[in-house]
């Protein structure tokens, strides 16, 4: 009885049951279509986000560039990233990098795309060679940020007034095992329910080490991508919002034309760093980005409604004063065009 009782609190059915933070993102999301379509009633737009960020396609919410959103953001707070063109050869990707200045190992991402989906660390020349065989879109080679910390951090400012504010800081734990010195690479892995929902992808990624036993206290990380569908933790760190931080990102944002709201994906050395603004921005996402802290372990569904209740208010509120601005709604069919798009290039 206890065999079987043990086989099903670790099965991955139970452990996504009893952890809100694993169900699929519609469940969660559900009620604010909802809500959405009485914003857009409000709003006489369907699209009405669309005005939050005017120098952004959609505002953020789908369909925009990586690296035009990337251009926007200061250089100094940013890594190099150059945009590739499909179709091209290795050949081609290499004389790219030479060009560009860029050497082993760095990031190759989709220009569009969400959820961590094709973000891959590139070591070789093979790698490229693997990447180029699943690729369908354009994508970006990005520096690898080789920083110890990674954030996300959620600005938003109201086009009325003068000063925004940080309202979300999430810390990332990247998948890790550590090691014990008697279990395989195997055994930890499926001991350990966070990276045992990653079982299928980790036992290709790892078929060669899998039998390896780790030693005692070796930390042996799984996934480098900070992205919560790969793995990773996702920590509340609002804590960490003092009004340094908020006067750091107050500056950095006021330097990206027509940008309001949405989060910065960043690295830095130290939390300090953090809060005077000394971080490389690997990724700056648009109104179609959460708050992401709210999958934090343990959390209150019920509170994380109450935050994305909020995260919707303060989007209507933002795209409403820029549109009584000036800034205009997208129409239907351009916005129903833009998605039809996005989501063809994403299924590839």
């Amino acid at each position: 009885m206890s065999s079987l009782y043990q086989r099903i609190v670790h099965s991955n059915f139970f452990i996504k049951l009893t952890n809100w933070e694993y169900w699929p993102f519609g469940i969660v999301q559900g009620p604010f279509f909802i809500y959405w379509l009485w914003l857009s009633l409000k709003a006489r737009s369907i699209f009405f986000f669309s005005a939050s960020n005017p120098s952004i396609l959609m505002g953020g919410m789908f369909g925009e560039s990586k690296s035009q959103v990337l251009d926007l953001v200061p250089t100094e707070v940013k890594p190099k990233t150059i945009l590739v063109h499909l179709p091209a050869t290795k050949e081609e990707v290499l004389h790219t990098m030479k060009e560009g200045g860029f050497t082993f190992p760095l990031i190759f991402k989709p220009d569009m795309g969400e959820r961590g989906w094709m973000v891959k660390r590139i070591f070789n020349e093979k790698d490229i060679d693997q990447y180029l065989a699943q690729i369908k879109i354009d994508f970006i080679i990005q520096e690898l940020v080789d920083l110890p910390l990674e954030f996300g951090v959620f600005y938003v400012r109201l086009p009325e007034e003068e000063k925004g504010k940080v309202i979300s800081i999430t810390g990332k734990d990247f998948l890790s095992v550590t090691g014990n010195g008697t279990s395989t690479l195997q055994q930890l892995i499926l001991e350990k329910d966070r990276a045992k929902l990653q079982w299928e992808v980790l036992k290709i990624t790892y078929e060669k080490e899998l039998q390896m036993i780790i030693p005692a206290g070796e930390k042996r990380e799984l996934v480098p991508i900070g992205n919560h569908c790969l793995g990773t933790t996702f920590l509340n760190g609002n804590h960490l919002i003092t009004s340094r931080l908020n006067e750091s990102f107050d500056y950095i944002s006021k330097q990206i034309p027509g940008f309001y709201f949405g989060r910065f994906d960043l690295r830095c050395a130290t939390v300090t760093d953090l809060e005077n603004g000394n971080v490389k921005i690997v990724e700056l996402n648009g109104c179609g980005a959460e708050p992401a802290h709210i999958y934090h372990p343990g959390s209150s569904l019920w509170q994380a409604l109450k935050v994305l209740t909020t995260h919707w208010q303060n989007l209507y509120h933002i795209s409403t004063q820029n549109h009584k601005r000036g800034v205009q709604y997208i129409p239907f069919q351009e916005g129903k065009n833009i998605y039809n798009k996005f989501r063809v290039l994403k299924q590839g």
